[in-house]
């Protein structure tokens, strides 16, 4: 593949509708988890991005049919399933790989998988899975690769040491085919574990506490087939929350599952961004007054990222574009990851106003007249910021390793200028 371009011409304002892809990360864990089941299974509203074509390939490496029989609408059977060793390039290329654990070894009752590949935003730590799976009585070697293998899952009370998504979703999934209940204490809650969960009981699944943290399966499940569709990114919304606010331009953000969007639509009020909601719809207005609400009694105030349902690790990025915009000024607390902040030093050059004050905190004050200018994506949410940036700024921004972008947002180039943004992707896109 050659590397991927983006040539933005700033300063345009926005309008109209537009409609939020189906949440990668809903979408990864479900198509990892229809190899559970021998019957047939049909997804729609799969987002078609670099991360899902991948991981089709990889199920289809072990055996099981995958046909996209629409743009958004993949049909997967896996009527047999071999989890011989899987294409250690397919997985080096997607941290997903990881969610074939769960689901192979409960069908295959082994699996070897080599370090999963993905962002670099961090070390993120695979303990937790291992720690689940030895629960639930399979044996763990981690080598040069990733072995698990059970002869026969049991049902255990199982406490995560930290709520990790990916594991809990692993969990999870192993859980439906273990023997007896198990019970995942500080279990992850976020949307898309909720999603996969609902995916598990349309398969024939017995789960309770689906969006807590204590999730209780009742195992083994017989599956049976399903039609099933993924939900709205809602990480896709808060970006386009904040594209609109930094290009002050009125949105309708249709379709957006707005009963996960509290915490996110709080955390852009604290920058001074009201939205209505409308049916499932969310407006966005123009004329907001943009003004960063401080805390009582005048104190700097402060947004952080939590699990969830507190405001997203994946949105302090776009949180920090948008704050750039706004009159005031902000502590930025991003408490997950140890190089998200690592592009604002790229901020900085267009004009903004920040001081980074470690790894996890920066404090913004604005608002900054943002001017164009080179850049490079490190990763999937910084790269969609630096989107947001380049079609705020005044003059033209060129953002390389726009792959990044590509691989958590579908065709968000053709989209975006939908709505009077001026984005060249380079090269152009063939047709389909």
């Amino acid at each position: 593949m050659p590397p991927i371009q983006y040539i933005v011409e700033g300063g345009h304002r926005l309008s109209g509708t537009i409609e939020p892809s189906g949440n990668k990360n809903s979408a990864l864990p479900i198509i990892a988890a229809a190899l559970l089941t021998e019957h047939p299974v049909t997804l729609d509203n799969v987002p078609r991005i670099r991360d899902t074509e991948t991981l089709v390939e990889l199920i289809r490496s072990v055996g099981a049919s995958a046909e996209w029989q629409a743009r958004n609408r993949l049909a997967i059977h896996a009527k047999d399933v071999r989890a011989a060793d899987l294409d250690p390039e397919l997985c080096a290329r997607i941290r997903a790989s990881i969610l074939l654990a769960g689901p192979l070894l409960a069908r295959c009752g082994e699996v070897a998988l080599p370090p999963p590949g993905g962002d670099v935003i961090g070390r993120r730590r695979l303990d937790t899975h291992f720690l689940a799976f030895e629960q639930l009585g399979a044996a763990v070697t981690a080598t040069h690769r990733l072995e698990f293998r059970a002869s026969r899952l049991e049902g255990a009370d199982v406490f995560l040491d930290e709520p990790s998504v990916t594991a809990t979703e692993n969990a999870l999934v192993a859980a439906v085919a273990a023997h007896g209940t198990t019970y995942l204490r500080n279990a992850a809650s976020e949307p898309h574990v909720q999603d996969l969960a609902h995916f598990l009981v349309a398969l024939g699944a017995k789960i309770e506490g689906i969006g807590t943290n204590t999730i209780i399966v009742h195992g083994p499940a017989t599956l049976g087939g399903t039609s099933y569709s993924i939900q709205p990114d809602h990480i896709e919304v808060g970006s386009l929350i904040g594209l609109a606010a930094v290009t002050r331009s009125p949105l309708r953000i249709a379709k957006a599952g707005v009963e996960h969007l509290r915490s996110i639509r709080m955390g852009f009020e604290r920058l001074g961004i009201v939205c209505g909601i409308e049916g499932d719809d969310l407006v966005v207005p123009s004329g907001q007054t943009m003004k960063i609400h401080d805390d009582f009694g005048g104190h700097v105030p402060k947004l952080e990222d939590q699990p969830w349902p507190a405001f997203p690790a994946d949105l302090m990025s776009i949180a920090i574009v948008t704050a750039t915009q706004c009159d005031g000024v902000i502590l930025m607390f991003e408490k997950m990851f140890e190089s998200r902040m690592f592009f604002v030093d790229k901020l900085i050059s267009m004009g903004a106003r920040i001081v980074l004050c470690d790894p996890h905190r920066a404090i913004v004050a604005g608002p900054s007249r943002l001017r164009g200018a080179p850049m490079t994506s490190p990763d999937i949410r910084a790269g969609m910021a630096m989107l947001l940036a380049a079609v705020a700024a005044e003059g033209t921004s060129t953002i390389n390793n726009a792959d990044q972008i590509e691989r958590g947002y579908e065709r968000i180039e053709e989209r975006l200028n939908a709505l009077g943004a001026r984005i060249t992707r380079v090269p152009a896109r063939d047709g389909h």
